[in-house]
C-alpha cells in the first residue's frame, strides 16, 4: 500500500501548488491514500471550509491540523460536518470535531489516521502519548486497521522521536509536522514504523517559515510588532514523504522524501519512481 503525506500547507502559494500538482502526483505514485496537514492554509492561519473542500477535491483523503486549527473561527462550526478534517486528539474533552478516524483507501484498506499535538514549548494539552496509545489499543494494526498513520504536530524533535519509539511496531508511520522545515531523518524504525521528524511545508521557501521576511526580521531586530504576518506568495515547494506499507503486516517497508518545485533540492521516493514516467 502506498501512502503520501504532505506537510503544512501555507497560504495561497501552497494551496495553488497542491491543487495543481496533487492529481498528477497521486497518479504518478499510484498512491492509495493521501494525507495533508492544512492548518496554515488560510492566509497562514487555520483553514476555511472552502479551502478544505479544495484540498479534498484535489485528491486528499484526510486533512490534519495542529495548534492553528481554531484560528479561523468558522472552523469551530464546520469541523462537525467534515469527518475528513481532524484536529489534535489530545484537546480537552468537549472540543469540536475529532482527532482520529478510520478511512477507506483506494485499494480498499482501512487506514486509521491519528492527529496529535505535542506539549513541549506548545500549549499544555492532554498527554499525546496516552491519547495515541488509547486509540491504537482500540483499533490496532490488523485488529481493525490495515495501516495506522500518526501526524504528530510538535515543536521538539525529542518529543517527536519519543512518540515514534513509543508506537514502534504498533503504527505504520509517525510523521512530524509544525516546524515547516523538512528534516533528513526519514527512516524505518526497528519495529517497522516509518518516521520523520518533520515533513516540511508546502509553501514559498523564500520566506521565514512561509511568511514574508520583513515582519519576522523586524520583530527579531526590534522586539516590536509592526503588523500581521503575511504568507509569502512566490513559487511553492511541495514537501512531504511517500511511505510503502506491507499489506500483510501493516508496518512500513520504506519511506522517502518528496520535494517538488520551488527552491529546495528536488527529491522523490526512489522506490516508487525508478520506472515511473517523468512528470
Amino acid at each position: 500500500m502506498r501512502i503520501v503525506f504532505l506537510g503544512d500547507v501555507v497560504g495561497r502559494s501552497g494551496r495553488a501548488a497542491i491543487i495543481e500538482t496533487l492529481p498528477g502526483l497521486r497518479e504518478r505514485y499510484r498512491a492509495d491514500f493521501v494525507v495533508i496537514n492544512g492548518e496554515n492554509a488560510a492566509g497562514g492561519f487555520g483553514i476555511s471550509e472552502q479551502i478544505l473542500t479544495e484540498l479534498l477535491d484535489a485528491g486528499a483523503d484526510v486533512v490534519t491540523t495542529g495548534n492553528h486549527v481554531w484560528d479561523q473561527r468558522e472552523t469551530l462550526i464546520f469541523i462537525e460536518r467534515h469527518d475528513r478534517l481532524l484536529r489534535p486528539i489530545n484537546f480537552p474533552k468537549g472540543a469540536p470535531g475529532r482527532g482520529a478516524g478510520l478511512f477507506k483507501a483506494a485499494n480498499g484498506a482501512d487506514v486509521l489516521v491519528i492527529n496529535a499535538m505535542g506539549r513541549v514549548f506548545m500549549n499544555d494539552l492532554d498527554c499525546p502519548f496516552r491519547a495515541v496509545d488509547a486509540e491504537i489499543e482500540a483499533c490496532g494494526l490488523k485488529r481493525g486497521a490495515d495501516a495506522i498513520l500518526i501526524d504528530f504536530h510538535a515543536e521538539a524533535t525529542s518529543e517527536k522521536q519519543a512518540l515514534g519509539y513509543f508506537v514502534d511496531g504498533r503504527a505504520s508511520a509517525v510523521i512530524g509536522t509544525h516546524t515547516h522545515v523538512p528534516t533528513a531523518d526519514e527512516q524505518v524504525l526497528n519495529g517497522g514504523t516509518a518516521y520523520i521528524s518533520d515533513a516540511g511545508m508546502c509553501g514559498d521557501y523564500d520566506s521565514v517559515l512561509g511568511m514574508n521576511k520583513e515582519e519576522p526580521l523586524s520583530r527579531f531586530l526590534t522586539k516590536i510588532p509592526n503588523g500581521r504576518f503575511q504568507p509569502a506568495l512566490g513559487e511553492a515547494t511541495i514537501t512531504g514523504v511517500g511511505i510503502e506499507i506491507d499489506e500483510a503486516t501493516g508496518v512500513a517497508k520504506a519511506i522517502g522524501p518528496i520535494r517538488l518545485g520551488g527552491r529546495l533540492s528536488q527529491a522523490e521516493p526512489a522506490f516508487w519512481v525508478r520506472a515511473a514516467t517523468p512528470v
